[in-house]
């Protein structure tokens, strides 16, 4: 007999998806400082894509595909008045939130954006709650939205805590995608079944390559991706729930699996089997760790790699405003993630170029005291030829302390330092900043101030009174969590 033949035995699904399958359905969250936390993020996401409405790049790309088109019972994009199916929702959600690079962040092997996955889990609730009205069913609440972000925050957080994507060139918008598509099923009232088929699909799709955030290629993409990503969630999700089988061997079948195919490029975050086969690694159960430890970007529209440097920077503006024509270099230290991936030279084509570098987001507020989403403009770059004469007279060096507190479970600093030298051989202190303002171990300090971005940001979009109610009801966790969720979403139409 012929041994040159497959073996047609169909596996069970991959443990990996069991596990998540699990934890989305049987978890109860009852930590309060992760709903109070995924309270803030909720604000502060939604705030995002409200001032993300303010660029024309921007709202190009919403609204729905065929104009006119009506949709019954269809979910809402906060800050607009369009009304549209829940998977072009989520894109359009999505999409304002990550447009500016100013919601939160995740930090680990992998990196990423877990409130990226509010596009899908909104735009599903919105939808169903609405739904069920028609029926004479009880809406969903704030609650079920609140619990659904901590979910695709820990899914998204924990996968990424040991397993690199980008070192084998794939995006993070992958772990996006997995995430909303848990949560969504979850909403959609899936069966375990469901949820592992619609899990299996997440994986099996072709995933993005991360190229469009890098040097030569950074671009605009880099702000839909995870719009993007969070939809296709929503529609395999779907695609699910109408009964469609799963692949449960996705990750691990020889040859044809995600593992094998997307995952086997020389990787030494990647935990290698006995067998060969790079799998993911794991070092926690899925809780509710991620949301709890979450990075909120408080002060600077900057990828997070490069919120210190900014900060650093802004403290030396008063010792160097003054002598900017009289700088000999500036040395920046930093850490190897932020070396590999926003440190950069030579000319930036694009706003998404220029907040993917860190030698511009540090210049910008050296010469000018702050950093704010205008600043990556074609307009203001070319008015101000200083930033790149900055630029020019930069060192990047690595901090190995810095790199590896970066990844030590108990610090996950995130650090940089600045120093400048002058022509006359003077030189300012070096200042480093170890901990961003939106870390945990800041948490106090940072979210008075993460309100007053919130009220900033809604302060773009709506009148003082509506501004005053969406920011009460925010504030009160009870009242918050109570609500339905079309009664919320009716608080930001325009």
């Amino acid at each position: 007999m012929s041994t040159n033949v497959d073996l047609n035995e169909r596996p069970e699904y991959d443990i990996e998806l069991q596990r998540i399958a699990d934890y989305v359905l049987e978890y109860r969250i009852d930590s309060q400082e992760a709903l109070d936390t995924a309270r803030n993020c909720l604000m502060d996401t939604l705030g995002c894509g409200l001032l993300a409405l303010r660029f024309p790049e921007c709202t190009k790309h919403l609204g729905p595909l065929v104009e006119g088109t009506v949709v019954p019972n269809g979910a809402r994009v906060p800050g607009t008045s369009f009304r549209l199916d829940p998977v072009k929702a989520a894109w359009d959600i999505g999409c304002i939130i990550r447009w500016l690079d100013y919601n939160d962040t995740w930090l680990a092997a992998e990196w990423g954006h877990p409130s990226d996955n509010l596009g899908g889990i909104l735009a599903m609730a919105d939808h169903l709650s609405q739904k069920r009205l028609s029926y004479g069913e009880p809406p969903l609440t704030m609650r079920d939205v609140l619990e659904a972000m901590i979910m695709a925050h820990e899914i998204q957080g924990v996968i990424a805590l040991e397993n690199s994507f980008n070192r084998v060139g794939l995006d993070h918008v992958v772990l996006v995608k997995v995430a909303s598509t848990a949560v969504a099923a979850k909403l959609m009232g899936a069966s375990r079944e469901q949820l592992l088929a619609a899990l299996s699909h997440a994986w099996v799709d072709g995933q993005s390559l991360r190229t469009y955030r890098h040097a030569p290629n950074a671009g605009s993409r880099k702000s839909w991706a995870a719009g993007d990503a969070t939809s296709r969630g929503v529609r395999l999700a779907d695609i699910a729930m109408r009964g469609e089988m799963g692949v449960p061997g996705v990750l691990s079948a020889p040859q044809w699996g995600f593992y094998d195919v997307l995952f086997s490029k020389t990787n030494k975050d990647q935990q290698v089997k006995p067998e060969g086969q790079r799998r993911f690694s794991f070092s926690q159960d899925y809780g509710t760790y991620v949301m709890e430890n979450v990075l909120f970007k408080i002060s600077f529209p900057a990828e997070f790699h490069a919120q210190t440097a900014c900060e650093a920077a802004v403290k030396l503006h008063p010792q160097v405003k003054g002598r900017l024509d009289e700088i000999d270099r500036i040395v920046i230290t930093t850490h190897e993630s932020a070396i590999r991936i926003i440190s950069k030279v030579g000319k930036l084509a694009n706003p998404a170029d220029r907040d993917h570098c860190l030698q511009y987001m540090a210049a910008v507020p050296l010469a000018f005291g702050y950093l704010v989403a205008e600043h990556y403009e074609d307009d203001f770059h070319a008015a101000n030829p200083v930033i790149d004469e900055l630029r020019d007279k930069m060192e990047v060096v690595e901090d190995e302390r810095y790199t590896r507190e970066y990844l030590e479970a108990d610090k996950r600093s995130i650090a940089n330092a600045i120093q400048v030298f002058f022509k006359d051989g003077s030189k300012t202190d070096q200042v480093a900043v170890e901990y961003p303002i939106g870390h945990r171990r800041r948490r106090e300090e940072g979210i008075p101030l993460l309100e007053e971005k919130f009220k900033a940001n809604l302060a773009t979009r709506f009148v003082p009174q509506r501004c005053e109610a969406i920011f009460a009801l925010c504030k009160d966790q009870v009242a918050l969590e109570a609500t339905p969720v079309n009664r919320f979403v009716d608080m930001w139409m325009a």
